[in-house]
């Protein structure tokens, strides 16, 4: 690569992504642009900076990484996402790859896995950690065309769900959003009418299984 990577981190813990940073910063081809703690946050700075790929984790509050990477890859289509987690499970690999991104790597991963993932989603190609097994691969495989749980929500409605999960009231949401309380009222009976879940613990325990929260927050 003549010209350094450009990548933005997005990660909700600051000691984590300091972490990260410290080790990219060793990388003579790497060069970390800026710094996000929630996937809103990343969103800007991918509008401002225009990074070549996003380091992002899927648990963070406000707009988790799995959202945050499908508004990005729709926005910024040169800009390539390369997800941070520490969940080896179908579903989340699953939800990742139809969000749009062009690799998953577990946080568990040494240095020189990080660096070849970089260097492959960088050329355009995806990369899936090796510990992630073949039989998910497959599994997403087989199931590609097919639609997601969280394709029954518009992605405003993922959005209201999470912040649903994650405590806040009617009205903090609707300040977050800039919406009226009566707007956001009407998403989440619409959110429980469409999963035929009527109580905010129910709604709590899907976007737990459909990796809109995550119980590693």
């Amino acid at each position: 690569m003549t010209a350094p990577l450009r990548v933005l981190l997005a990660e909700d813990h600051t000691l984590v992504r300091k972490g990260i940073r410290a080790v990219l910063r060793q990388v003579s081809w790497i060069e970390v642009i800026a710094e996000a703690a929630d996937g809103r946050e990343a969103l800007d700075l991918v509008r401002r900076h225009g990074p070549d790929v996003v380091v992002m984790d899927i648990a963070m509050p406000g707009l988790n990484g799995l959202e945050a990477t499908a508004r990005i890859t729709k926005e910024s289509p040169r800009t390539r996402v390369l997800i941070l987690s520490m969940h080896a499970t179908e579903e989340y690999v699953a939800q990742a790859l139809r969000a749009g991104a062009a690799g998953y790597l577990l946080k568990g991963a040494d240095v020189p896995e990080f660096e070849l993932a970089l260097k492959a989603v960088a050329r355009g190609e995806t990369y899936l950690t090796p510990t992630v097994s073949k039989h998910v691969v497959d599994e997403y495989l087989r199931r590609v065309g097919e639609p997601g749980v969280l394709d029954l929500l518009t992605p405003r409605q993922r959005e209201i769900l999470q912040l649903v999960a994650e405590g806040c009231s009617s009205k903090e949401i609707a300040q977050q959003l800039h919406l009226t309380v009566k707007t956001v009222e009407t998403h989440r009976s619409e959110i429980m009418h469409r999963l035929d879940i009527h109580d905010v613990a129910g709604l709590v325990r899907w976007a737990i299984r459909a990796g809109v929260v995550s119980t590693e927050s």
